[in-house]
């Protein structure tokens, strides 16, 4: 199994989301698919779209914007598909839209379950 974190700007975690709901490949219940998907609010440092996007942060003392970072997990054979949709939904056309990281997961377990998903080899 896979992990898939991206950071994406604020303007276009709704087309992100859109676009995961519409291909099929991740189940919002939890059940097939891209599983857990998860939406936090951030502070980062890519490019503003529009000057009032960027902020001064007292706590970092510097510029920031506030861009979220979206967290699923899918199977490996999904992975490939799921960054592509992601990338075209989060592009902006600049050259610091955002990232998109994939990390292999060793071990998965439900916590409503007495068994996990084992991948280790």
């Amino acid at each position: 199994m896979k992990e898939i974190k991206a950071y994406v700007h604020r303007g276009r975690i709704a087309g992100v989301i859109q676009a995961l709901r519409e291909s099929g490949l991740c189940d919002f219940g939890g059940r097939t698919g891209g599983r857990n998907v998860t939406v936090y609010e951030v502070k980062g440092s890519l490019d503003p779209l529009e000057p009032d996007e960027q902020h001064y942060s007292m706590d970092l003392a510097e510029a920031v914007v506030h861009e979220f970072k979206l967290e699923l997990i899918c199977e490996d054979d999904q992975a490939d598909t799921l960054v592509e949709l992601i990338r075209t939904a989060a592009r902006t056309g600049q050259e610091n839209a955002g990232w998109i990281c994939v990390v292999d997961l060793e071990r998965v377990v439900p916590i409503s379950s007495s068994q996990g998903f084992d991948n280790s080899p």
